[in-house]
């Protein structure tokens, strides 16, 4: 057995994601802050006791991650559990048009405030500081959860608010990365609040968390600094939307979503991304996906999501908002042409396990999956291909 890593050995590793677990399981103690790399990290690294350490080290995504599978569910070797697959989007105009894509995810923290199923929602939204940046929020109303719509690709931390989010004692919904949903899934095992409380949990099919760098490139483009940006809008306000840069002196700078994310070699991507064992949202009641044939957009569209439903809680939710007339879900979609739709994903998906094997070559402890079914999609890459995903994986390490 490889021996459990410790939060600073995840950290020195660069398999910190920035979730923001440290600062809540710490209260506060242990703070999120940015690095000159343009990442979120626990700081400081050497100061938890040992039961913050053990309690921490058991649900952080950088060392373990795990399916979250409840009975009479379909399977997939690449999607998981699932009890449907369609093609969804917002009813309300505005919330469709404002969100990443389809405004799903608006839509449905929206709907569960409004019947009453949670008290509030925990996701993240615009810094109004620092509006480039990105903090985690609780919305207590629909309109607070359309106001922080659409996606933040930089460095979020929804789970410093998690703490806050508990001692409430009532009920709330979390919008989140699909390792946010993961490490509190494995909370749950030592804190039963967790299950009782986040009775809701969402997510969307992730791309990657971009480091701030990718977005302070945009303002070197431009000729700006952080501090004259009164708006960051990463896309949305169509599907997929521009980026948007607003000044606080009132000039616009605009790029399209090609422009800004085709060339995959500058996302600025967090490292621990590239290991990622679940970027499906296997952990959450729906995920909600792009839909793009090929994996890319070819043009703007009025939004179109395309949503897993893996447990009960998302089956009736999905549900309930449908018949509100709050969603739209349209035409099934199969597994794959999911694959289509997110071909990225796949690919990903079976390389983990020869990736994995290159870390534990460069001595450092790959993540822990349970139910992700790493080792079964890693026997499909012929043994050459294994070798090069291994090989380069030991050279990634090398360069950290």
């Amino acid at each position: 057995m490889t021996p459990k890593p410790t939060i600073a050995e995840i950290v020195a590793n660069d398999l910190c994601i920035g979730c923001g677990l440290c600062e809540a399981l710490t209260g506060g103690r242990v703070k999120m802050a940015m690095t000159r790399r343009g990442s979120l990290r626990p700081t400081p690294v050497d100061e938890f006791t040992p039961a913050e350490e053990a309690q921490l080290v058991a649900a952080c995504p950088g060392a373990v991650a795990e399916a979250r599978v409840e009975a009479g569910c379909k399977s997939d070797p690449v999607w998981g559990a699932y009890r449907s697959m369609a093609r969804a989007w917002a009813a309300h105009p505005d919330v469709r048009y404002e969100g990443a894509t389809g405004g799903v995810l608006t839509a449905l923290g929206m709907h569960a405030l409004r019947t009453g199923r949670v008290d509030f929602v925990l996701h993240v939204g615009a810094d109004p500081e620092q509006p480039m940046r990105s903090r985690w929020v609780m919305s207590k109303t629909p309109d607070s959860v359309r106001a922080n719509t659409a996606s933040r690709y930089g460095p979020t931390a929804p789970l410093a608010g998690l703490a806050a989010a508990l001692d409430r004692g009532r009920p709330f919904a979390l919008i989140a990365k699909p390792c946010d949903l993961g490490a509190v899934h494995s909370l749950s095992r030592t804190d039963p609040r967790v299950d009782e409380l986040c009775t809701i949990r969402l997510a969307l099919v992730c791309g990657g968390q971009s480091r701030l760098t990718k977005s302070t490139a945009v303002l070197d483009e431009f000729g700006l600094d952080e501090t004259e940006v009164a708006l960051f809008r990463y896309r949305g306000h169509g599907n997929p939307g521009a980026t948007v840069v607003e000044t606080r002196a009132g000039e616009r700078f605009t790029k399209t979503y090609l422009d800004m994310w085709e060339d995959e070699a500058g996302w600025e991507v967090e490292t621990r991304c590239k290991f990622c064992p679940d970027a499906l949202g296997e952990a959450a009641d729906v995920a909600s996906a792009d839909i793009w044939p090929g994996g890319a957009p070819t043009g703007e569209d009025e939004g179109f999501n395309g949503i897993i439903v893996r447990t009960e809680v998302g089956e009736e939710l999905v549900a309930s908002a449908v018949k509100a007339g709050e969603l739209v879900v349209t035409d099934e979609i199969t597994t794959r042409q999911f694959d289509d739709f997110q071909p990225h994903q796949v690919r990903k998906k079976e390389a983990l396990a020869a990736r994995y094997h290159g870390l534990a070559d460069s001595g450092i402890a790959p993540i822990e999956t349970r139910g992700l079914r790493i080792t079964e999609l890693g026997r499909r890459l012929n043994p050459e291909r294994f070798e090069h995903e291994r090989a380069g994986t030991r050279r990634r390490v090398e360069r950290l």
